[in-house]
């Protein structure tokens, strides 16, 4: 069996050979794409990985995989949309398309508008069995006199009383950076964190306590951190022995009380 709460320098292909059919219940990543991360020259196997994450992922789970695209040759790539739908060929539902906004991206170039967000697939393999809805206060709650049309054409009017939360949209948005993204100043070593409050968003719709969270590209360790926070279990695969030393130092001070969720 497999240790779990690990963080395994590795090719994710390496560990997830090693993880059994239907075993983890909830996936959070965002892989390397296009040129716009240096991995140190690593390349990224992507159709091996998706059939592997689609094997180890339970009946009800999710992949929460995000991605976004370089400009190439005057063109945007689409490699997030290939993917997108190379998942849907091998069996997963694309159950939501949510938008991971940045309030204060860096400037881009050439004659296109700055670019604000990236995607954040969610792949589940059939229904999700897991929905914790982030919540929001309505703009407009209490009693209101509904009006519907009766048997005879006459209008009928029935006072009801309006729900007070309403579930959040499909477009989170966060500021990034130096004290933003994390508090922790280490995780700055690694090119391209994304925010604890995203991680923390989406371990807490997708799963319960107890659950298990994979991260095939752990990088700087904000999903093992985020997951430990919220009592989950956790596995990451990491290929950079750099930044697997950076992950183990995070989770490690999250253990001895020095950190906290920003």
């Amino acid at each position: 069996m497999i240790e779990l709460n690990t963080i395994f320098n590795e090719n994710c292909l390496d560990t997830m050979s090693r993880i059994p059919n239907n075993f983890v219940d909830m996936v959070l990543t965002s892989p390397p794409y296009d040129n716009l991360r240096d991995y140190k020259g690593y390349f990224f196997q992507f159709e091996e990985i998706a059939n592997e994450l689609f094997r180890i992922l339970k009946n009800g789970g999710v992949v929460i995989w995000v991605v976004a695209d370089a400009s190439e040759n005057g063109s945007e790539t689409g490699t997030s949309f290939r993917q997108a739908l190379y998942f849907k060929e091998i069996g997963f539902n694309l159950n939501d398309t949510m938008i991971y906004y940045k309030n204060n991206p860096m400037p881009t170039s050439g004659p296109r508008y700055h670019q604000h967000f990236e995607y954040m697939f969610c792949f589940s393999k059939n229904q999700p069995k897991t929905f914790n809805p982030i919540m929001e206060i309505c703009k407009y709650n209490g009693s209101a006199n509904m009006k519907n049309r009766g048997t005879k054409g006459e209008l009928n009017y029935k006072k009801v009383e309006r729900t007070t939360e309403k579930k959040v949209g499909n477009v989170f948005f966060y500021s990034v950076g130096g004290g933003i993204s994390t508090k922790d100043k280490i995780a700055f070593k690694h090119p391209a964190i994304f925010p604890e409050q995203l991680a923390y968003d989406q371990i807490i719709t997708w799963s319960n306590e107890g659950d298990l969270i994979y991260d095939p590209f752990i990088g700087s360790g904000t999903t093992a951190k985020i997951a430990q926070l919220l009592n989950r279990n956790w596995l990451g695969s990491e290929i950079s022995s750099e930044y697997v030393e950076i992950a183990k130092i995070r989770i490690a001070s999250i253990k001895n009380n020095i950190f906290e969720l920003v």
